[in-house]
C-alpha cells in the first residue's frame, strides 16, 4: 500500500504541477497573469511549508515521551513564523529590501551577507534528508534496501515536478498538500485520541509534568530560539517577499496560528501513547498508527507524504534563487538564470541524502540547527533600530556558531545548565549565548558612542579680521 501511495503521489503532481518559463514565475511565484499569490495561497503555502514530516514525528515523539509539555513545546517554534514575517515587513517598509542577503549587504557588508548564506545553504541541505527519512520509514527498517529505495525515490518524484516551475509549482503543490494533510489529520486526531486515552482536552493537557523536568525546558529553548530560528530558513523567508505588506502580513499571522494547532494536534497523537504507555521507540506517529490498525497507518503515511513533499519541494525552489539570485546578488555578479537553478535543485537532492547513510537524527536538524543561529536574532531584530557595524554581525554571528559547538561537544559547565531535566544543557547553552550574543553585537555600537562622546568638540569659529 505504501509504494502504492508513493507512485500516486508522484503520478499525480509530477502530471498537475504547473511549470514557469521565466524568472517571475520560476523565482517569484507569480502565476501565469504575473500575479503574487494571494492572501490564501500564501498563507496554505506557509502553513504546509514549515510543517516538516519530521516536525510531525518530532512533535508526536516529545508527546509520547514528555506529555503535552513535549507536545506544546514543539509547538512553540511556530512563533517564528510571525517574528520572521512581521521583521520582514518592517525590512521592505524601512529599508526597501528585496531579500534578506540584500538587506544584509547594505547593513553589514558583503562578507555578512556571504556568511549568512552559507548558513542558509547548510541549512536547506539538512531539511532534505531529515525529511526524506521520515517518509522511508513507512517503507522498511533503517538501512535496508526499502528504507534507501524509499527516499531516493520520494526525492526523485519531488524533484521532477519541482523542475518544471520553481516557486510558482511549490506554492500551487503545497495548497494541493495543506488541503490533503488537513483533512487526514483531522481523521487521525478524531481515531486516534478517543482510542488512544486521550478522551478530552483536560486528559491531554493534564498528561506529564508541566516542569522544567518535565519539558518546559524543551518550551523555553523553542520560544527563545524562535526569535532567530526563522532568519535562516529561506523556505520560510523568501515568502515574505513575494506579495504586498498586508497580504504577508495577514498570511503569517494565520499560518504561524494554524501551523502551532496542528503540530499541537498531532503531538496529541504521541501523548496518546504517554497515558497508555506505548512503547514508541524514536516514531511516534508510526507506532501509533500500527496499534489503531491499517487504516491508520495509511492516513499517518499519507500525511507524512504530503508534508514531506511540501518542504522538500520548497527547499528545492529555494535553493535555486539563492544559487540564481541571491548568491550572485551579495557577489556583484550577473544573475543567473533557470538552467542553474534547476542544476543547483539536481545537486540538492543527490547530496542531500548522504546523511542517511550515517543515522542523523532529526531532532538534532532542528535543535542544533537553531542553537547554532541564536546570533541572527540581535543582528535581525535590533539591525532594525540600531545602526551597528560589521563587526557587530560577525561577533554575534559566530558566538551563535561556538554555542552549537558547546552544545554538540557537551563542553558546557554543569553549573550553567538550567534545570534537571533532559533539556537542561540546550537551554543553558542558549540562555547564555543569546545573552553572550546580543551583549556582543551591541558592544562596538556602545563603544562608537562612547568614543564618539569622549571626541573634543571643535571650537566654533572665530571672526574673520579684516
Amino acid at each position: 500500500m505504501s509504494w502504492l501511495l508513493l507512485a500516486l503521489y508522484g503520478v499525480l503532481l509530477v502530471g498537475l504541477a504547473p511549470s514557469a518559463r521565466d524568472r517571475a514565475g520560476f523565482f517569484e511565484g507569480k502565476n501565469r497573469e504575473g500575479r503574487p499569490p494571494s492572501t490564501a495561497w500564501l498563507f496554505a503555502s506557509l502553513f504546509i511549508a514549515w510543517i516538516f514530516a519530521k516536525s510531525v514525528t518530532n512533535a508526536a515523539n516529545l508527546g509520547a515521551q514528555l506529555g503535552a509539555p513535549g507536545a506544546v513545546a514543539y509547538a512553540a517554534y511556530w512563533l517564528s513564523i510571525p517574528v520572521g514575517g512581521l521583521t520582514i515587513v518592517a525590512l521592505r517598509r524601512r529599508f526597501g529590501a528585496t531579500s534578506l542577503a540584500s538587506w544584509l549587504v547594505g547593513r553589514y557588508g558583503r562578507a555578512a551577507a556571504t556568511t549568512f548564506m552559507l548558513a542558509v545553504l547548510i541549512r536547506l541541505y539538512n531539511e532534505v534528508w531529515s525529511n526524506t527519512s521520515v517518509v522511508a520509514a513507512y517503507f522498511g527498517e533503517r538501512g535496508g534496501v526499502a528504507y534507501y529505495g524509499a527516499a531516493f525515490a520520494f526525492t526523485a518524484l519531488t524533484l521532477a515536478y519541482t523542475l518544471k516551475g520553481g516557486l510558482r509549482t511549490s506554492i500551487w503543490t503545497d495548497a494541493m498538500h495543506a488541503a490533503v494533510f488537513a483533512a487526514f489529520l483531522s481523521l487521525i486526531v478524531l481515531v486516534a485520541l478517543p482510542r488512544g486515552g486521550g478522551r478530552s482536552l483536560a486528559t491531554l493537557a493534564g498528561a506529564g509534568s508541566w516542569t522544567l523536568r518535565g519539558g518546559v525546558d524543551l518550551l523555553l529553548v523553542a520560544l527563545l530560539q524562535s526569535l532567530s530560528y526563522p532568519f535562516h530558513d529561506p523556505v520560510l523567508t523568501d515568502r515574505g517577499f513575494l506579495s504586498d505588506y498586508r497580504t504577508t502580513r495577514r498570511a503569517f499571522l494565520l499560518a504561524g496560528g494554524f501551523g502551532a494547532l496542528a503540530i499541537a494536534l498531532f503531538g496529541g497523537v504521541g501523548v496518546t501513547a504517554f497515558l497508555s504507555g506505548l512503547p514508541v521507540s524514536d516514531d511516534a506517529p508510526r507506532a501509533v498508527a500500527v496499534s489503531l490498525g491499517a487504516g491508520v497507518l495509511v492516513m499517518v503515511n499519507i500525511v507524512m507524504l504530503t508534508s514531506a513533499g511540501s518542504t522538500v519541494d520548497s527547499a528545492f525552489s529555494a535553493v535555486a534563487k539563492a544559487v540564481s539570485v541571491d548568491v550572485p546578488g551579495v557577489r556583484a555578479a550577473p544573475r543567473r538564470g533557470l538552467v542553474a537553478g534547476r542544476v543547483a535543485m539536481v545537486a540538492a537532492a543527490v547530496l542531500g541524502n548522504i546523511p542517511l547513510l550515517f543515522g542523523a537524527a532529526i531532532l538534532k536538524a532542528t535543535t542544533i540547527s537553531g542553537t547554532m543561529v541564536l546570533g541572527l536574532a540581535p543582528v535581525f531584530l535590533l539591525g532594525l533600530f540600531l545602526r551597528a557595524p560589521a563587526l557587530s554581525f560577525h561577533l554575534a554571528f559566530w558566538t551563535g556558531i561556538l554555542a552549537g559547538v558547546v552544545e554538540v561537544a557537551g563542553l558546557l559547565p554543569p553549573a550553567l545548565a538550567i534545570g534537571h531535566g533532559r533539556y537542561a544543557t540546550l537551554l543553558g547553552v542558549n540562555v547564555w549565548g543569546t545573552v553572550l550574543a546580543t551583549g556582543l553585537f551591541l558592544l562596538p555600537v556602545l563603544f562608537a558612542r562612547f568614543v564618539g562622546a569622549r571626541q573634543p568638540r571643535a571650537p566654533d569659529a572665530l571672526p574673520t579680521v579684516h
